[in-house]
Order: structure tokens, then sequence, then C-alpha cells
């Protein structure tokens, strides 16, 4: 099931929108923790244009997430997740 996602406005800083992070959430090659963060997490899918994006989130309770960080991906998040 699909979380209910919660916006942050720093999650639009580098332009990515709203349904760009949800079609990378349904693309998602990737999702875990974030290494060294306590509760925080990330996922590495698809944007519309179908370039990886990173989004990093909190989850906050059973069906929600706080979106507070999304960008085109990083060669340091993609070296993490091989």
């Amino acid at each position: 099931m699909k979380p209910m996602f919660i916006f942050v406005p720093s999650a639009f800083k580098h332009g990515v929108t709203e349904k760009d992070i949800h079609h990378a959430y349904n693309t998602a090659i990737y999702e875990g923790p974030i290494d060294g963060y306590i509760n925080k997490f990330a996922f590495v899918g698809f944007n519309m244009a179908g370039n990886p994006i990173e989004v990093f989130y909190n989850p906050i309770g059973d069906d929600k997430i706080k979106i507070f960080h999304a960008m085109e991906s990083r060669n340091s998040v993609i070296d993490q997740i091989r």
C-alpha cells in the first residue's frame, strides 16, 4: 500500500515536482535507511522524464511519510545502492 505523502517546502528546493516524486516512488529501484541517521530513509526512482532522482523522508505513523528532500540523484547515492 502506498503511503500518504506529506511534503515540506524543502522537498521542492531543487525543482522536483510532486508528480516527479510520486512517479519515483512507483518506479523505485531502491528504498532503505540513510546511513548514519535515525529515522531518515531514502528511495531512488525515476522522474517523469526518466532521470533518476533521490528522495529523502521520515516515516510519520503507519501510512504517512514526510518528504523533505528531492533532487537528481548524486553519484554518491547511486554508488551506495549498487
